[in-house]
């Protein structure tokens, strides 16, 4: 978990131009990092590319656990 949360937090800062440091498991994509539609749709791409998984409904993706939890499910099945 831990290790999927790191790179998921890498992708978001990258994207959103944020410091790594202001993203924890809690942090509202949307709302905290000021992230907009288009941000959402490269960050989820990005997650889908680097765990080969596919998010059908992205708009379950409200916080960075949520994303997290996703990218777990999606490795368990």
């Amino acid at each position: 978990m831990e290790e999927i949360f790191e790179k998921i937090k890498e992708i978001i800062a990258e994207q959103t131009g944020k410091d790594e440091s202001e993203i924890t498991m809690d942090t509202n994509v949307k709302e905290d990092l000021d992230a907009d539609s288009l941000d959402l749709f490269q960050i989820i791409n990005d997650i889908e590319d680097e765990f080969e998984i596919s998010i059908e409904d992205p708009n379950v993706i409200v916080t960075v656990k949520d994303a997290v939890e996703l990218v777990e499910k999606s490795k368990e099945a």
